[in-house]
């Protein structure tokens, strides 16, 4: 009886989920009628087989990571840089597929590739277009595609990064101005319009960006006038002292939000975090597939081989918008 104990306690004492090895009725009641010694064997047995299984499982699902090839759409939140996102997107896909952690990117071995067309600052969000594998070639395409955007802007308050995030530098009244003033004014923002870049901005000098200058106080130059087509813009809700546009007034843009970006639209294509898996993945790229003309469009690689040794993570990264100081980083 005490060495039945004994083995009984042994058994017991095993690291391993005997849940998952007891799946069955009958299982169980194969254990109930077994003595305890043979028992145990058979929990070991079976645990060893679940542990094959599982690597065999995230072989399979490292496999179909790097067979990933295309483009689709995240939601960004508001809150994190474009690229602190496609960090938290790539660790969510590798840790998924079991794949090593990111120290392992300084190898040279490159065997995965992800990357995003079109930078949406911290304060906003919305659809970001994301590339990978050789999806990442296409993402030069979303620079120059169309985009659309909704903003919710305070009349009387204006800042020196023009958002909620920054310094408010001046304060107007802003009682007098009316729907019709801002209805008004909305064609002088359409068309073919040269636009002033903002100082607190993506663009570059000498490979960083203005805003990264303007936050460590250093003198910034504006970048010259720049055309820019404007389809249509239109007042949605006007409530005092929330607007769209800037009036005889000054304002800051409390909320921006970009809804589309080339052929993705926020409601249908952008993933949202908890969509942020292989699977999900796998199944917005051969949806998203039918977005692009012909001439855009990936034929569909072969999966490369997993090895867990070897991988590591290409990281490309589109400046929006594009212009001189642009250019397409590899890191």
């Amino acid at each position: 009886m005490a060495a039945s104990e004994a083995a009984v306690m042994s058994s017991s004492s095993l690291k391993t989920d005997t849940c998952s090895v007891l799946e069955t009725a009958g299982t169980v009641a194969a254990m109930a009628a077994t003595p305890p010694a043979r028992a145990a064997a058979a929990v070991v047995a079976a645990a060893a087989r679940t542990g094959s299984e599982a690597r065999v499982s995230k072989a399979a699902l490292a496999t179909k990571l790097l067979s990933l090839s295309g483009v689709f759409a995240v939601h960004k939140p508001k809150g994190p840089t474009s690229a602190e996102l496609l960090n938290r997107l790539k660790e969510k896909l590798l840790a998924e597929a079991g794949m090593p952690s990111p120290e392992w990117t300084k190898r040279k071995k490159q065997t995965l590739k992800i990357g995003h067309g079109g930078t949406l600052d911290s304060a906003a969000r919305g659809v970001l277009v994301v590339g990978i594998g050789s999806g990442t070639k296409m993402l030069t395409s979303m620079l120059s595609g169309s985009k659309r955007y909704i903003a919710i802007g305070e009349l009387g308050k204006a800042t020196d990064t023009l958002d909620s995030t920054g310094k408010v530098t001046e304060e107007k009244p802003y009682d007098k101005i009316t729907q019709e003033d801002i209805e008004g004014i909305l064609q002088k923002f359409t068309g073919n319009i040269m636009q002033v870049p903002p100082l607190y901005s993506a663009l570059k000098k000498d490979g960083q960006r203005l805003s990264t200058l303007m936050k460590r106080g250093e003198v910034v130059e504006a970048k010259p006038a720049r055309p820019v087509t404007v389809y249509s813009i239109s007042l949605q809700k006007f409530q005092p002292p929330f607007f769209t546009l800037e009036l005889s007034s000054c304002a800051n843009v409390l909320e921006l939000t970009r809804t589309k970006q080339g052929p993705f639209t926020l409601e249908e294509h952008a993933l949202p975090e908890d969509k942020w898996t292989i699977d999900d993945i796998a199944q917005s790229l051969e949806h998203c597939s039918s977005l692009f003309p012909a001439e855009l469009a990936l034929k569909k690689s072969k999966p490369e081989k997993s090895n867990e040794q070897v991988l590591s993570c290409e990281y490309i990264t589109l400046n929006e918008p594009k212009g001189e100081d642009d250019v397409i980083k590899t890191c």
